[in-house]
């Protein structure tokens, strides 16, 4: 595990955010983040003390922002916000993903944008230390003003109220903070506002799904050489000069490593001078321009997600004196709003199910008697017999179809909250939710495709395919046995896809 990750207030990658999330990396809070933070906290108690209006400070919040609220009520202001906010439904969010709320909530905090005390850094760093995961409802959040109802639970715990899980029990938050050997804390003013007014709930969810995204769109390429060489396909499509014709960066990219995969084929070679076809249908031969547009299209959406993993996304947001004289302002803005993070989610969603669209193409061409170049009909010893897998195919089809309902975009809607005053929202939560979803069909889709694509290869025989589909074909093997006789394919599929997720075939990344 490398060294405690040091949060400045700065972006992130998104390699950081899951090595926290998912492989529990400690953070420590930068020095000199401190010192600001120190100083936007300072502007915050001297509006307080001068009896100042400033929104959220001393005031109600949304529709009530006109309502002043009286010097004595402030903390039980900032209390009752969190309470009132903790409206989320349906199951708790995963315990990696609520890391990542906690690592990019303190890290923003960190920013010395938002007016807190650094006390209330200092306890999201320890949450995160010491395994601290508040119950966090999953759905419940438009995504502006932010995630503000999956932020309050997780501002709850911090409170030492609602719900957390610590090691492996669900329990009072209060009770996991005191054995944790943490301090719930007494918010002060605007403390609860800058917990809830940000974008780190979808940020979390849709970033971790973003990082299993870039790992499957990566091993469709190998899936899909497989494919091809099983259907006794042409690398010709994927020679560089085709590609520095269109020179799209994912496109390069997928064609190179294409290219790399099919080296040294010998069912190439057995077909190469006495093949009657002479192009390949477009889910072989469009592969580099299909996967390269994915890749594109992630490749943006991981910039906008290291982007907003060091933004100031609380509202208002606080900018002490940067030099003698300059002045100290509070600020209210919108930067809480979700759109680049819903549109961006979106983008991926759509991304990922043409890609598991060209997948289930390249299924459909293994199996469907048809088209399969004379492998046997839906790849099955004994056909008529035995099914094979031809429901293997069906499957992907209906998580195909899946996708295809989900990949519908939520940021182009927009439902008005808060008596008007909010009357246009991202949705970016909903976009979240639906792109983590998209990529377990995805990992799934994949799976079949490398089942289906090594049992093609399996027929090949004597011949060998390329050497590095020859070691992926052994490693799905290493996974699941070939298909003599048919059995149960449902344990096979989700073995392959774990072993997608865990990792297993990153070697054959690029």
């Amino acid at each position: 595990m490398p060294k405690d990750l040091c949060l400045t207030g700065e972006r992130l990658s998104l390699e950081e955010i899951v090595d926290v999330a998912l492989h529990g990396r400690a953070v420590t809070v930068d020095e000199a983040a401190r010192t600001r933070v120190v100083a936007s906290r300072r502007l915050v108690e001297e509006i307080v003390e001068r009896h100042d209006t400033a929104y959220g400070i001393n005031t109600g919040f949304g529709k009530l922002s006109d309502v002043r609220i009286a010097p004595e009520q402030l903390e039980d202001l900032q209390h009752n916000l969190v309470r009132s906010h903790s409206c989320g439904l349906g199951e708790p969010l995963p315990e990696p993903a609520v890391r990542a709320m906690l690592l990019l909530r303190a890290n923003v905090l960190a920013r010395g944008n938002s007016g807190v005390r650094p006390v209330v850094v200092d306890t999201l760093a320890g949450m995160l230390r010491e395994g601290v995961h508040p119950v966090v409802p999953a759905r419940g959040s438009v995504g502006a003003s932010g995630d503000l109802a999956p932020l309050a639970h997780l501002a709850l715990a911090v409170i030492g109220e609602g719900e957390a899980f610590f090691r492996g029990r669900r329990m009072a938050s209060a009770e996991a903070m005191v054995q944790a050997g943490l301090q719930p804390l007494a918010l002060q003013a605007k403390e609860g506002l800058a917990l809830l007014n940000g974008t780190q709930a979808m940020t979390a969810v849709g970033g971790l799904a973003l990082a299993r995204a870039l790992r499957v769109t990566e091993l469709f390429d190998l899936a899909g050489g497989m494919s091809l060489d099983a259907l006794r396909g042409t690398p010709t499509a994927f020679d560089a000069r085709i590609h520095d014709a269109r020179p799209h960066a994912g496109q390069v990219a997928a064609a190179a490593h294409l290219r790399a995969l099919l080296e040294d084929s010998e069912i190439r070679e057995s077909h190469r001078t006495n093949d009657p076809r002479v192009q390949d249908a477009y889910c072989l031969r469009c592969m580099p321009q299909v996967h390269g547009a994915a890749r594109g299209a992630l490749a943006h959406v991981r910039e906008v997600v290291e982007v907003e993993s060091g933004s100031a996304t609380d509202n208002p947001l606080v900018f002490a004196a940067a030099k003698p004289g300059s002045p100290a302002e509070i600020l209210s803005g919108g930067n809480f709003h979700g759109a680049p993070l819903a549109m961006a989610f979106d983008y991926a969603a759509i991304a990922l199910t043409d890609l598991m669209s060209i997948s289930e193409r390249r299924i459909d061409r293994l199996v469907n008697p048809d088209i399969n170049e004379g492998l046997p009909p839906f790849l099955s010893s004994s056909p008529g017999v035995s099914s094979g897998m031809m429901i293997a195919h069906v499957a992907a089809a209906a998580l195909l179809n899946e996708a295809k309902v989900l990949a519908h975009p939520a940021s182009v809607d927009s439902v008005p909250t808060s008596g008007g005053k909010e009357d246009h929202v991202s949705m970016g939560m909903t976009a979240a939710l639906k792109l983590d979803q998209v990529v377990e069909n995805a990992e799934q889709v994949l799976a079949i495709e490398l089942m289906a694509a090594a049992q093609g290869l399996d027929y090949r025989r004597p011949l060998r395919p390329a050497r590095a589909l020859a070691a992926a074909q052994k490693a799905v093997r290493e996974i699941v046995a070939p298909l003599t006789a048919d059995r149960e394919l449902a344990r096979d599929i989700m073995a392959l896809a774990v072993a997608v997720r865990s990792g297993a075939f990153d070697v054959w990344r690029k």
